[in-house]
């Protein structure tokens, strides 16, 4: 494992949350069960990694096209780290699905940019969902591998961005 200052690098993102800084979760409330996985996985991995659950704060909301707006009015709060937004878009034969997903992973990225605080996107659209059993099952346990990746992402990035913060200061 990396070290900053002789912490280990998973102590860092545990630092900045323990320092009053929170981790933000905005999930979306179409086919919860689904996105619920991907919660449920991040809270672990996140508890794994020393940031536990009551440093976390999760956010409903009713779709993936309002997760951008609560993102950043979350990171212009100064009390997050970090914000996950995770949503399933579908495709439900009224819109264009990719451009529904686009637009909120662009928008997040733009949160980020103008906000200085890291936002990590677990907003999945898949080419085909179908509402029979089998897509159901496949959906649950890849919400749950993205719930972990992106709680991965979350602590390296927070554990990146101090080592560049340390040299900058330096």
């Amino acid at each position: 494992m990396s070290q900053i200052n002789d912490l280990p690098l998973s102590a860092v993102a545990a630092t900045d949350v323990s320092r009053g800084k929170r981790i933000a979760f905005v999930q979306a409330q179409w086919h919860s069960d689904i996105v619920h996985q991907a919660r449920d996985a991040f809270l672990e991995e996140m508890e794994r990694q020393g940031v536990p659950r009551t440093d976390i704060d999760i956010f409903d909301v009713p779709g993936a096209f309002e997760i951008p707006l609560h993102a950043k009015r979350l990171a212009r709060s100064g009390r997050y780290a970090g914000i996950v937004g995770c949503a399933l878009v579908v495709d439900g034969g009224i819109y264009r699905h990719e451009f529904v997903a686009s637009t909120v992973v662009s928008s997040l990225m733009q949160v980020q940019l103008e906000t200085d605080v890291p936002v990590f996107s677990a907003v999945l659209t898949p080419h085909h969902f179908h509402e029979h059993v089998e897509h159901r099952k496949y959906f649950h346990r890849h919400f749950a591998v993205k719930g972990t990746e992106v709680a991965e992402a979350c602590v390296k990035t927070l554990e990146a961005l101090k080592r560049v913060d340390g040299l900058i200061a330096a």
